[in-house]
C-alpha cells in the first residue's frame, strides 16, 4: 500500500514539474516527458498490470489537463505501461541498456501517435520538420532524464521492498 501511495505521489510530482515548471524554463527547447518515463519504468519494474494502472493515472491526468478528446492520452499511456510490462522478464536492476532503448522507442511511439492523430488528420504533413524540431530534441532530453531518474526509481524501489520485508517479518 505504501508503494502505491509513493508511486502515485511520484506521478503527481512528475505531472506538476512537466506541465507547470518545464514550460517556464526559457533555455529548454523541448522538455523531457516525465510521465512517460514513470509509466514505462513502472511497467518495466512491476509488470503489465501495474504498468497499465500507472499509465491510466498518468493518461487521465494528461487528458484532464489538455483539451481534446477525453481518453486520447490515456490510450497511449496504458499501452506504454502494458507493452513495457511485457519486458519485465528481461528486468535486471543494473541493466541500463534495455530501459534506454525502451525510452527511445516509447518516445518515438508517443510522438508518432500525437503526430498522426493531431497533425496528419488535419493534413499537416511536414513530418521532417516535426521530427527534427520537436521529436528529436524531446527524445534526447527524455533519454538523458531516463539515465538520471531510472536509477532513482530503482533505489526507491529497493528501499520500499526492504521496508515491506521488515514489516512482513515483524507480523510472524
Amino acid at each position: 500500500m505504501r508503494r502505491i501511495f509513493i508511486n502515485v505521489l511520484l506521478i503527481l510530482l512528475a505531472f506538476t514539474i512537466q506541465n507547470c515548471i518545464f514550460p517556464l524554463l526559457p533555455f529548454l527547447t523541448a522538455a523531457p516527458n516525465l510521465l512517460l518515463i514513470l509509466t514505462f519504468s513502472f511497467g518495466f519494474i512491476y509488470g503489465t498490470e501495474a504498468g497499465m494502472y500507472y499509465g491510466l493515472i498518468s493518461g487521465l491526468m494528461m487528458d484532464l489537463f489538455y483539451s481534446g478528446p477525453f481518453g486520447f492520452y490515456t490510450l497511449i499511456f496504458v499501452h506504454v505501461g502494458y507493452i513495457n510490462g511485457i519486458f519485465r522478464k528481461y528486468y535486471y536492476e543494473d541493466y541500463i541498456t534495455l530501459p534506454l532503448i525502451l525510452s527511445i522507442l516509447n518516445e518515438l511511439a508517443y510522438n508518432m501517435y500525437i503526430y498522426v492523430f493531431r497533425f496528419l488528420i488535419r493534413q499537416k504533413v511536414r513530418i521532417g520538420y516535426y521530427f527534427t524540431n520537436l521529436v528529436l530534441p524531446e527524445i534526447i532530453f527524455t533519454v538523458v532524464t531516463t539515465l538520471l531518474f531510472y536509477r532513482l526509481f530503482l533505489i526507491l524501489n529497493r528501499r520500499l521492498e526492504e521496508i515491506e520485508k521488515r514489516g512482513d517479518s515483524s507480523i510472524v
